[in-house]
């Protein structure tokens, strides 16, 4: 346990319990979201569970015997919180389980999301909503994600489910599947996960969300997230914790999406919203690129008010911060839910020209933009690339692909 002897730590907007240790126990990720709901960001409510007891698990190859009681508690805590119940028939709280080192190891470790949902949850997520649509979408996610990440069922597998729906439909993309056919993926998808695994999905939600805890936990010591950390000199980290969050739903129709923003543009560094936004997605979709995002223009245009609320936030937190943020957000039914924020990644052009423009703006000092400059390879300021100039004409444009190497 921490200093002071505790699993987990509670956060809602306006209060947010941090213990003395803040990130090096709540994680990069629980740490931003505590202090993000101490400021008033509209942040889903939730818990974050402490790196220590991944230290422990992962010593012991099991959770503690009084963990499930923990668990219990600050499930009953986001209840009271949402008005809803966990894995409930009637007004289904659902939730994420998601990583979050005390240095930010993007996509290396796992999320599931949609926890909770079950045979009978699924009916109430549909009444709840007004969207069968919607309540079967989530649904088969769960099962996906729930598959790969927790019981090492081949993602692919879901997907051929997917994309074999698509071509019985006549359709191309995910969005444009009706209710109908999602109920049929959501089954098979069943069916897969029985066969692969050789148990059924877990209908009892709070044995989802306990090995979605360890499935996040066994995660710090995959390949990747050792590599990780071996390149980066993280080695004497103590673990992940694992932030539990009320889910909010960018799938729930044309009014919702997700999305991404930089708070100035990670290649030049001007001090402009930089918007990747999915309508109608969850975040899973915008990482894996199953189609081109809208940009912040479009945002602007289609959703003003929305849009305006964002311009708010990326002031508001670059003022908290003292740094550009690379934020994670939400919109279900037009409003609008933040779900991260850290320190944006950013060319070493872009770094120059950020911390020149926060210390002009009085957010920054001089020594502190001149020692957060220190690790920016001045080599790489000689490179050049094309000016955005609004005068010049492009001749053509196109989108990065790639493999991998």
């Amino acid at each position: 346990m921490s200093d002071d002897g505790r699993w987990l730590y509670l956060f809602s907007p306006g209060r947010a319990d941090i213990p003395p240790e803040g990130g090096e126990v709540l994680g990069r990720k629980g740490m931003n979201l505590a202090a993000m709901c101490r400021l008033g960001f509209p942040v889903p409510p939730g818990f974050t569970i402490s790196t220590h007891l991944c230290r422990r698990y992962l010593a012991d190859g099991s959770l503690p015997a009084d963990f499930d009681a923990e668990l219990r508690r600050g499930v009953a805590e986001l209840e009271r919180a949402t008005g809803r119940q966990f894995g409930a028939r009637h007004r289904p709280l659902l939730v994420s389980a998601r990583s979050g080192a005390a240095v930010s190891m993007p996509g290396m470790m796992e999320t599931v999301l949609n926890l909770g949902l079950n045979e009978d949850s699924v009916e109430g997520l549909m009444r709840l909503s007004g969207n069968p649509r919607f309540a079967w979408d989530s649904f088969r996610r769960l099962i996906a994600m729930f598959g790969d990440v927790v019981c090492g069922v081949p993602r692919q597998d879901f997907e051929a489910l997917l994309a074999k729906a698509k071509e019985k439909a006549g359709v191309v993309e995910d969005y444009e599947l009706d209710a109908k056919s999602l109920r049929q993926v959501a089954r098979r998808s069943l069916e897969v996960f029985e066969r692969r695994t050789k148990r059924s999905f877990p209908q009892d939600h709070f044995a989802q969300l306990r090995e979605a805890v360890e499935a996040v936990f066994r995660s710090w010591e995959s390949p990747r997230a050792r590599e990780y950390r071996s390149l980066h000199k993280l080695d004497g980290l103590a673990g992940t914790a694992v932030t539990i969050q009320a889910m909010v739903f960018g799938n729930s129709g044309g009014n919702s999406g997700t999305g991404v923003a930089f708070t100035r543009d990670p290649v030049s560094g001007r001090p402009e919203l930089y918007v990747d936004f999915l309508y109608n997605a969850q975040g899973e979709d915008l990482v894996a690129g199953i189609r081109n995002p809208e940009t912040g223009e479009t945002l602007a245009k289609e959703m003003p008010e929305l849009y305006e609320q964002l311009q708010d936030i990326r002031a508001g937190l670059e003022n908290a911060m003292r740094d550009m943020q690379d934020i994670e957000f939400t919109v279900e039914d037009g409003v609008l839910y933040v779900l991260q924020t850290r320190a944006g990644k950013r060319t070493a052009r872009a770094a120059v020209k950020v911390a020149a423009d926060m210390v002009a703006e009085g957010r920054l000092s001089k020594k502190d933009a001149i020692e957060r400059l220190r690790e920016v390879d001045p080599r790489k300021l000689a490179l050049h690339a094309f000016a955005q100039d609004p005068e010049r004409r492009a001749l053509a444009s196109a989108f990065p692909a790639s493999a991998g190497v």
